[in-house]
C-alpha cells in the first residue's frame, strides 16, 4: 500500500500541517482536512509513515460521526474532497480526507477516561486521584472506573505536550456554561460509543474529543473522533486488570519508544520495520473489528 507522509496540494491555500493532518482552505467557510500516514507519539512526529493509517483514521472518524450525530452536530459538510482539488491531486485525498465546516476551535481537549491507564495510572499512583478527581483506594492498573471521568487538557502548540488542567481552570478559560456543555456531551459520546464497541468485543479505555464553535456559537464535534490515535482500544477477550492490555492503537509504538533512552522531544528516533508493520496491522484490525468492514481503498 502506498503511503502519504505529507500532502502537496497547490490548488488550495495551505492553512497548515498538524501532527497528522494537513489543512487547506476551501473558500472562507470550509476546510479540506487530509489525514496523512504520519504518526505522532508523546506529541513528537515520527519520521516514518504507517502506510494506510490515514485512511483508517479518516474512515473510522466518518463511521463515528454518523453513529453519534444525534448527540451533537459535527463538522462534516458532505462535500466530496475529490471535487475541491485539481484532477492530478485527487489521489492524495481519496479515502483520507473530508471537507469540513470552518469552526473556531475551543482550545481545550475533552478527555474522557473509563479505565485507569497511561498518565492517569501514574497520577493515581502518586496522588490517589486523576487530574484532581479523587478515586477509590486500591484500584489496579487498567481497572474500570466506577463512572467515566472528564479530565480536560489544554491544547499545546505543535511539538509541545498537552497539559492536563482542572475543570475549574477549564471554566476560567472558556466559561462555566461552555465547559459544562463540553463535559456533558463528551461523557455522553463516550458512553454511547463504549456501549457499541462492547458489542464488537472492544473496550474503549479512554478517548479525547475536540470541539469548535460556528458563527452562531453552536458547538460542533470536530477534527477526529474515536480513532486509534485519539483513543485506547482494548480487545475484551484478553482484558484483565493489573496489567497494561494489548491495544488496537499506537501503544505498540509507545511501548517500543519506552525501551529507548530518548527524551520524548524532537527529533524522533527511527522506527524499525517490524514496529511499523505491526502498528499498521493493529490499525487495520481496529477498523475491521469496530465497523465490521475492511478498509476502503
Amino acid at each position: 500500500m502506498n503511503s502519504l507522509y505529507q500532502t502537496s496540494i497547490h490548488s488550495l491555500p495551505l492553512l497548515g500541517h498538524g501532527k497528522v493532518r494537513d489543512n487547506y482552505a476551501v473558500g472562507d467557510d470550509k476546510i479540506l482536512i487530509v489525514t496523512t500516514d504520519r504518526l505522532s507519539a508523546f506529541d513528537v512526529v515520527m519520521n516514518e509513515p504507517i502506510p494506510g493509517k490515514g485512511k483508517v483514521l479518516n474512515q473510522m472518524s466518518d463511521f463515528w460521526f454518523e453513529k453519534l450525530g444525534h448527540i451533537v452536530p459535527n463538522h462534516l459538510t458532505g462535500v466530496a474532497p475529490e471535487s475541491v482539488v485539481a484532477p492530478e491531486e485527487v489521489e492524495q485525498v481519496q479515502g483520507r480526507a473530508v471537507v469540513a465546516k470552518r469552526l473556531k476551535p475551543i482550545m481545550v481537549e475533552a478527555v474522557v477516561r473509563g479505565y485507569i491507564i497511561g498518565s492517569g495510572w501514574k497520577d493515581y499512583q502518586d496522588t490517589g486521584s486523576i487530574c484532581g478527581i479523587k478515586l477509590p483506594a486500591g484500584l489496579q492498573q487498567a481497572a474500570k472506573l466506577p463512572e467515566p471521568i472528564f479530565t480536560p487538557a489544554a491544547k499545546a502548540e505543535l511539538g509541545e505536550h498537552d497539559e492536563n488542567i482542572s475543570f475549574a481552570e477549564m471554566e476560567q478559560r472558556i466559561g462555566a456554561e461552555l465547559a459544562a456543555k463540553m463535559r456533558d456531551v463528551a461523557i455522553a459520546l463516550y458512553k454511547t460509543a463504549a456501549e457499541y464497541a462492547a458489542t464488537r468485543g472492544i473496550i474503549i479505555a479512554d478517548t479525547k474529543f475536540e470541539f469548535g464553535l460556528d458563527d452562531n456559537g453552536v458547538m460542533h464535534l470536530m477534527d477526529e473522533v474515536l480513532t486509534a490515535d485519539s483513543s485506547r482500544f482494548w480487545p475484551a477477550d484478553s482484558y484483565q486488570p493489573g496489567i497494561s492490555p494489548p491495544s488496537f492503537d499506537k501503544q505498540f509504538v509507545r511501548d517500543y519508544l519506552e525501551t529507548l533512552t530518548w527524551g520524548k522531544t524532537a527529533p524522533a528516533p527511527a522506527l524499525p520495520a517490524d514496529v511499523i508493520e505491526k502498528t499498521q496491522a493493529k490499525y487495520f484490525e481496529a477498523i475491521e473489528r469496530l465497523t465490521g468492514e475492511k478498509l476502503k481503498a
